[in-house]
């Protein structure tokens, strides 16, 4: 089944599930500056200039709540149990894993290269944590308090 363009210079590759525009797909292929928004099972590319839209994605499985992961050179998306790496520049999808049998929810990403917010507002309120019970400890405020008798 083939979709029909919504304005003639569009093209809509069916099975990778992407739609992009001739022009931008060749200015987001030479530059680097895209934001990424993911909701409702789908993943948007817009020009971080100007807000347009250079790419659209839509999981092919799972629904509602994204996770985004820029990781380099790759775009991982997450939604309800089903991982893809999508092409940031294209938005083409590169492969995808269902992790069969670990279970449906909101996903949290992290990798060497990058995180998800939540992620990285956790891990800072983990270190923040035990920085501080470090700097009491190292304080000499760790000694036991006895009442007088």
């Amino acid at each position: 089944m083939s979709r029909k363009p919504d304005f003639p210079d569009e093209f809509f590759d069916v099975d990778a599930g992407v739609r992009s525009t001739d022009a931008q797909a060749k200015s987001a292929a030479t530059n680097d500056s895209l934001v990424f928004v993911g909701f409702n099972s789908r993943v948007v590319a817009l020009n971080r200039n100007t807000g347009e839209l250079v790419w659209d994605w839509k999981s092919p499985k799972g629904s509602g709540f994204v996770a985004v992961l820029l990781d380099g050179d790759r775009l991982i998306v997450s939604i309800q149990g089903y991982t893809y790496c999508l092409d940031p520049n294209t938005g083409i999808g590169l492969w995808s894993n269902p992790l069969s049998g670990l279970g449906v929810g909101i996903p949290c990403l992290t990798s060497a290269r990058g995180s998800t917010l939540a992620w990285s507002n956790l891990a800072q309120i983990a270190a923040d944590e035990e920085r501080a019970r470090r700097q009491q400890h190292q304080s000499g405020s760790h000694h036991t308090h006895h009442p007088p008798s």
